[in-house]
């Protein structure tokens, strides 16, 4: 962000992550401290925050659930960089419209409230739907998979866009691809683990393109939200335009960890089926477990999704700046490490 200046002199810039203890918010906070940023860090009690300690991050325990618990935290803020958010477990839909669509709007309030000036919210690309057929570009309508954390999502998407046009909301949409890189438990160590097992398997002919990016490529995208004036009021894909398709990506993983490479192809139809199935029978025993597989599951690794950056490159200037195939031997370095 532009320093700030009152009367000829430099204010420090104070910037406020929420969600900052998941992967994408440790990598954030790091380069925000690099930079010379002055960071604090919304977290929910109870969460271990001992590495942002470390660095001398200020942590402010509080929920977006909780209105009444944002207003301390913002105090001061000058802009905040709203990453908190569900994903991940096994949850009804009113759970995920809690923290990603009304836990948005509490967050963005609670910084109108405190003056920030700017706010950056991440979105989500699953917002347009699944195998759309072409690049998805930002102006596309947005058509969730019926999946609690693509609705919810979405309708957090569409809060922020309705607050920008009719309250003048000072606030940047950016709408990450599917990320990893070191530290990366939800995707990459769950698929490196199946295919140390020998239990890995290829989602219909494995052709399909994987809307991936390796995350510092986000916190490029997200800084350039912060920082760019051309941002504000704007939302903006952010993803890796090079994609790899999903027997590409699964071959270039076992690789760097020293698996072979799955050769089973599963029908996609079959797959999606049995997806449908573990669901339901989730539902019917009330399990709070999430199912073996998922129908989103099989959507994510067994469809061709891309995502057009031609937007973030021309007004903000982005260009990913790590390969998927680097990205892969970045994190599967990672990865080994888990074993010692």
């Amino acid at each position: 962000m532009a320093p700030l200046v009152a009367g000829g002199v430099a204010k420090t810039v104070e910037i406020l992550v929420t969600g900052g203890g998941g992967l994408l918010g440790h990598h954030l906070v790091q380069a925000l401290l690099d930079r010379g940023d002055r960071v604090r860090v919304l977290a929910l009690p109870g969460e271990d925050m001992s590495w942002f300690d470390e660095r001398g991050v200020e942590v402010h325990r509080g929920d977006i659930c909780r209105r009444e618990t944002l207003a301390t935290p913002m105090d001061g803020a000058d802009a905040v960089l709203h990453l908190a958010g569900m994903i991940g477990v096994w949850r009804p839909l009113e759970d995920y419209l809690a923290v990603n669509a009304t836990g948005t709007e509490n967050v963005c309030r609670a910084a109108v409230a405190q003056a920030v000036t700017r706010i950056v919210h991440v979105s989500s690309w699953t917002v347009y739907g699944m195998d759309q057929g072409e690049p998805c570009r930002e102006d596309r309508p947005l058509a969730p998979f019926s999946e609690p954390y693509a609705i919810s999502k979405a309708e957090g998407d569409r809060l922020v866009q309705r607050m920008i046009a009719e309250e003048g909301l000072p606030a940047v949409i950016i709408r990450p691809g599917t990320f990893f890189g070191p530290g990366d438990r939800l995707h990459f160590a769950r698929i490196a683990d199946r295919l140390r097992a020998g239990r890995s398997i290829i989602i219909g002919r494995g052709d399909n393109a994987l809307p991936l990016v390796y995350v510092t490529d986000i916190v490029q995208g997200l800084l350039l939200g912060l920082d760019h004036e051309n941002a504000l009021g704007q939302a903006f894909n952010i993803t890796n335009d090079a994609p790899l398709t999903q027997q590409e990506f699964l071959r270039a993983i076992a690789a760097e960890i020293g698996a072979k490479a799955p050769r089973l192809h599963v029908p996609y139809r079959a797959l999606y089926a049995a997806g449908y199935a573990f669901e339901r029978l989730s539902a019917l025993t009330r399990s709070q477990r999430q199912p073996l597989l998922t129908r989103l599951g099989v959507n994510v690794f067994g469809t061709s999704n891309r995502h057009a950056i031609d937007k973030a490159r021309k007004e903000l200037g982005y260009v990913p700046q790590v390969s998927l195939h680097e990205g892969v031997r970045l994190t599967g370095s990672w990865y080994r490490t888990l074993d010692s």
